[in-house]
């Protein structure tokens, strides 16, 4: 069964830092049931509030984990569990990282190093990548299948299949041969470029979006735009509606 669709909420930053409540309850009227947490950790108890309120889940949310010291893990793993997630994705590992086998497996061992101490919390960790992670080549592989190589089972992905575009991969070719290691999507649009102005509503851009939820039914597909010229409200609306025709 399709899982309800999500929405990344960095995509309404704006409108979240101006009114939480009402940004979270406008998300709820459109239709979304669940969305994708970002920069919580400060504001666990008032996110987990406005969530509460609007009628929203939030299965997976976006902390960076392995910059964190020793104290800032356990206030990012307790504000993880105030706001009731259940996968904790690290959404950026600094590039220079990406450029050796060697570098990419030590990305894959410390990340999974820590996913017994987030399951000790009632948690799942997951990685979300950028463009850069599959631009990077290693023998003629993308530097982000080495890291799925190497990273342990219980760990998983996000892949966020625009960046995986503009990275020069094919995001459904990625997705047949990654399997159920990939849980979430990004699902997002635009003209391909790096120019996140230029994303766009889901359906309106250059990505084969059928063909990419097609290719992973059963992950969690989070819509997301970087940024948008237009009313980012109307954007995130009509992803809906398009994904909910494509997905039935």
């Amino acid at each position: 069964m399709t899982q309800p669709l999500s929405v990344q909420l960095y995509t309404v930053r704006d409108a979240l830092s101006a009114d939480l409540p009402g940004t979270l309850q406008r998300i709820a009227s459109i239709g979304y049931t669940n969305v994708e947490a970002f920069g919580f950790v400060d504001r666990a108890e008032e996110l987990r509030d406005a969530l509460a309120a609007a009628g929203l889940q939030v299965p997976s949310g976006h902390a960076r984990l392995l910059d964190a010291g020793e104290q800032d893990l356990e206030r990012i793993f307790h504000a993880s569990v105030t706001v009731g997630l259940g996968t904790l994705i690290d959404p950026h590992i600094d590039e220079a990282r990406w450029t050796t086998r060697e570098d990419v497996e030590a990305i894959a061992r410390e990340l999974s190093a820590l996913a017994p101490r987030a399951a000790d919390h009632g948690l799942v960790l997951g990685y979300h990548n950028h463009a850069f992670e599959f631009s990077n080549r290693i023998d003629g592989v993308s530097a982000y299948e080495v890291f799925a190589d190497a990273l342990s089972d219980d760990v998983v992905l996000e892949l966020d299949t625009y960046w995986a575009k503009v990275g020069g991969d094919d995001p459904v070719a990625v997705l047949q041969r990654l399997g159920d290691k990939v849980q979430f999507l990004h699902v997002k649009d635009g003209d391909g470029s790096h120019d996140d102005k230029q994303q766009v509503a889901v359906g309106n851009g250059v990505m084969p979006i059928r063909d990419i939820v097609a290719a992973a039914p059963d992950a969690l597909h989070v819509v997301e735009l970087d940024d948008h010229e237009g009313d980012v409200f109307q954007a995130v609306a009509d992803s809906y509606t398009f994904l909910e025709g494509a997905r039935a």
